[in-house]
């Protein structure tokens, strides 16, 4: 019976989620391509594909090591991407480009999930970290298609959520293969709602490999648009309603640092013009890196308006703050700036990164700060000590570095599936 409403009420959403594409495409018309992917058109297959599924850009980040990984260990195969976001699929043409096949992922709707698995014959389908659909997860029972929920992660706050609803969630947990969570935590709050299938197996950010060239890059576009004597400080993947705190924070810094050249790089393309007009309101100078034109001694703000360059942003600065962690939006990736060495900052709402938070704090590697005024404190307290800051990042590139290993442990189950599947008929 609950499957029964949860696919009524998908199929009432349907016409309001198509029409939501078409609005969102006013202001970017990549919104309405490929809409009919999003109902299981999509270009056939041939048969034994691997198949991941990453929903946006943190998710294709994070799943771009296994990805790289497998397109060398299973050459002779199509790799298949799929992403929810336009913004997701954007990462994964820059990052990869025709090295894989992307598509978007289907509504999950029974025959829309039914279709798409018929086109694409997948051999085994990776789905990264918390993307649990129910049909969809049926679909790939009902057809045999092994499912592995790679890099799994289970906040509390999600875990509640899930637990409203134990017959469904019950049914769809049994019909994943394996989960491999990221840490214990993780298992067993998936254990709690029904899971016998679980393993820790470790967070796959901590083996991000960074570009042989990143620093150099860095170090160019530092000395090149930045101003190589300034300090650089970065407010990473900011939310609606960090911005603005972060201003305050930057103002009540800069009459100590009158020369901090903040980076303010906004999480969706679709704020960076609203982002850009509180600057100007909050009357400070900035450059857009569209215009790609220096900063001047007057630039305060550098708003970095592009996708794809945050790592190289992390190169060029002196320390960050992590956003999506001043709203309850449960923050972002904190392991790349440490891995570049960067002391981290970041707000209370922390709970999609609560291990990896937690093991940079200890570390003393990473801060959690409350508002802006503390914000404002901390980060001047780092400019004013450099050791202490050349320290902290020292101590959080340690700490991705001893926790590297989840890749090896993933690669080890796929191989183990894709065996199983060669050896049954069919």
């Amino acid at each position: 019976m609950t499957r029964l409403i949860y696919n009524g009420l998908l199929y009432l959403l349907l016409p309001l989620a198509l029409l939501r594409l078409y609005w969102r495409g006013r202001h970017d018309p990549g919104h309405r391509q490929r809409w009919r992917e999003r109902l299981g058109w999509v270009p056939p297959f041939p048969p034994g594909s691997l198949w991941i599924h990453a929903v946006s850009v943190g998710e294709v980040r994070a799943a771009l090591p296994l990805i790289r990984a497998l397109l060398e260990r299973y050459p002779e195969r199509w790799l298949l991407v799929t992403t929810t976001t336009l913004t997701g699929s954007r990462q994964v043409q820059e990052a990869l480009g025709a090295r894989v096949q992307h598509v978007y992922a289907p509504y999950d709707l029974p025959g829309v999930v039914r279709r798409f698995l018929r086109r694409t014959r997948p051999q085994i389908a990776i789905i990264m970290e918390t993307e649990l659909w129910p049909n969809l997860l049926r679909q790939c029972a009902t057809a045999g298609i092994p499912v592995l929920i790679a890099n799994a992660r289970l906040s509390e706050r999600s875990a509640r959520g899930y637990a409203r609803m134990p017959r469904l969630t019950a049914s769809m947990l049994r019909d994943i293969t394996l989960i491999a969570a990221q840490g214990e935590s993780d298992a067993r709050r998936f254990r709690a709602l029904g899971g016998s299938r679980v393993e820790v197996t470790g967070n796959l950010k901590y083996d991000l490999k960074l570009p042989d060239d990143l620093l150099e890059h860095g170090r160019r576009l530092r000395r090149e648009q930045f101003g190589e004597q300034r300090p650089v400080w970065i407010a990473a993947s900011t939310h609606d309603g960090e911005d603005k705190q972060i201003l305050q924070a930057f103002a009540r810094i800069r009459s100590s640092w009158p020369d901090l050249l903040l980076v303010l790089t906004p999480r969706h393309p679709e704020r960076f013009d609203r982002v850009a007009e509180l600057c100007r309101e909050q009357g400070f100078n900035f450059v857009r890196r569209s215009e790609q034109r220096p900063c001047t001694l007057d630039t305060a703000v550098f708003l970095g308006d592009s996708m794809g360059e945050l790592l190289l942003f992390y190169a060029a600065a002196d320390l960050a703050f992590v956003g999506g962690s001043l709203v309850p939006t449960g923050g972002h990736n904190v392991l790349e700036p440490a891995l570049l060495g960067l002391p981290v900052l970041f707000g209370p709402h922390m709970f999609n990164f609560t291990e990896a938070s937690e093991r940079l704090r200890e570390a003393k590697a990473a801060w959690q700060i409350t508002d802006a005024g503390e914000l404002a404190v901390t980060i001047d307290w780092l400019l004013a000590d450099l050791q202490q800051s050349r320290d902290a990042g020292q101590r959080g590139r340690q700490v991705v570095e001893r926790h590297r290993g989840a890749l090896a442990a993933l690669l080890a189950h796929i191989g183990a599936m894709v065996d199983q599947r060669q050896r049954k008929p069919g």
